[in-house]
């Protein structure tokens, strides 16, 4: 209660000196320096276009980063001239329209407003009783809706889909083995436990096994067909081989969008065979399960609706700057129950600050974490779920351009089907040698940013076009620097 003769407490009546405070003395002039600083990153977002993809940073600048902690203050303007000059050139390049090597997301300006407003307010949101636990609530929502999840489901925020895997495998587990097996342990299931996911699937699922004290011995690859997709026959298979012998089969893991090809797991197959099965069905859905705000992709995806738990990345194809990775769980007491902890720091009250039921760190490993829904509830809300799916759609269309230019040409050959929005291709009468060179030197000289990657066990140029800025004429223009270019090597 206020006192009652309104008095202000007596803490309030001793200010600490000044020196003691890490605020700026002259808050107009921080005003000036903070505001000049975001004109300069709107300018950078706004021309990123016109510069160099990447470069590379000369020893010059890397040791710029190589000094003494400093005991010492320094002047704001000057930290700010060295963020200018040290940093912002030598980003990684996932903003620029021909950046394609790996699936980046390229934010947007909107979302960089979010993560100012996030940083100036500073939440904590493992917890409490404030909006931003509010705001996690109502994204979590959104997601159910998107993906067909019933109204039983819960959400979480961490850093990415290696993390939400990470989360995922761990309820599958405690599901398995009992609440019994978080005091006790592997001891508990008395025999081994064995997941599944296909040959293609990203090695976060292999290291979540081992993080989890299960061990990736205990991960089957599932075999897949000629479009990288698992094998449901196959599947079904090696479950009842593994029964057979004694084991405890626990998890199958579809993938919707493969990281090499964008390959997408027949994912209502695997729904059968894990209901059938009694496995927990895990989707990681890192680069394609956001694709689900597309009415033009969702098709696609059809199964998804029945898994026990999705992994996905809002800061690839949602467009939400770094880090907003998402787990959704159909059964969300099942997350709390994995993971709650009834510690006395932790308790609930009716009201006040520690009012409350399910708080997110009830739901994984993190207690502090940073508001990382702000950025993307105000991308969703700012831009609405349809204009996102349409840009999401588009890029898959322009995949498709790509890969059509590029079968037409007589110097390249497309190696994969383009299931979603990455081509790999290789170069005619060019090996291993050729494309690890003509990538990196794309890279080097700005042109471009593709990667690599190994198809059938050849090496190949892999681009991923995730960049909602990326145009026909950007992807038109990086055939002619790469026809260019190996024209100069005689081909």
């Amino acid at each position: 209660m206020w006192l009652a003769d309104n008095r202000k407490p007596a803490f309030e009546e001793s200010r600490p000196d000044a020196s003691s405070s890490l605020d700026p003395a002259d808050w107009p002039a921080f005003r000036a320096l903070a505001h000049k600083m975001l004109d300069d990153v709107i300018t950078h977002v706004e021309t990123i276009g016109q510069g160099p993809v990447w470069q590379s940073q000369p020893e010059e600048n890397r040791e710029r980063f190589r000094q003494s902690l400093p005991a010492g203050p320094s002047d704001l303007s000057a930290v700010l001239d060295d963020v200018r000059t040290h940093v912002m050139p030598y980003a990684t390049g996932n903003l620029h329209p021909l950046f394609m090597g790996w699936v980046h997301g390229a934010g947007t300006p909107v979302g960089m407003v979010a993560e100012m407003i996030a940083a100036g307010l500073n939440m904590n949101c493992g917890g409490r009783n404030h909006v931003g636990i509010d705001i996690e609530h109502q994204v979590v929502r959104w997601m159910r809706e998107a993906m067909g999840y019933p109204e039983t489901a819960s959400g979480l925020f961490v850093t990415g889909s290696s993390m939400a895997n990470f989360v995922a495998v761990t309820i599958a587990k405690t599901e398995a083995l009992g609440l019994e097996s978080r005091r006790d342990g592997l001891v508990a299931a008395g025999r081994d436990l064995i997941a599944y996911a296909s040959a293609e699937a990203h090695g976060c699922i292999a290291q979540a096994m081992q993080l989890s004290g299960i061990g990736s011995a205990n991960l089957r690859m599932v075999p897949v067909d000629t479009a990288g997709r698992m094998m449901p026959s196959a599947l079904g298979m090696m479950i009842r081989q593994d029964r057979a012998e004694g084991r405890l089969p626990f998890l199958a893991v579809a993938t919707a969008g493969t990281v090499n090809t964008g390959a997408i797991d027949p994912l209502g197959d695997i729904a059968e065979i894990a209901a059938r099965e009694n496995l927990w069905y895990h989707v990681d859905g890192a680069i394609g399960a956001i694709a689900m705000l597309s009415d033009e992709m969702r098709p696609l995806f059809s199964g998804i609706e029945k898994s026990s738990s999705v992994a996905l990345d809002f800061h690839k194809w949602g467009q939400v700057p770094y880090d907003a990775g998402f787990l959704l769980v159909r059964e969300g007491e099942k997350q709390r129950r994995t993971f709650d902890q009834p510690a006395a720091y932790l308790q609930r009250a009716d009201r006040g600050l520690a009012a409350g039921d399910t708080w997110p760190c009830d739901l994984g490993p993190d207690l502090s974490r940073g508001l990382r829904a702000l950025k993307t509830w105000m991308t969703i809300e700012t831009l609405g779920a349809d204009r996102i799916g349409q840009s999401i759609a588009h890029t898959c269309a322009l995949a498709r351009h790509l890969a059509s230019r590029l079968d037409a040409h007589p110097l390249f050959e497309v190696k994969a089907p383009v299931a979603l929005n990455i081509v790999c291709f290789g170069i005619c009468g060019g090996g291993s040698d050729l494309v690890r060179t003509l990538v990196i030197d794309l890279q080097e000289q700005g042109l471009a940013a593709p990667s690599w990657t190994m198809i059938d066990g050849e090496l190949v140029v892999r681009c991923a076009i995730v960049n909602h800025r990326t145009t026909e004429t950007d992807l038109d223009g990086f055939i002619d620097i790469m026809t260019a270019y190996l024209r100069g090597c005689g081909f």
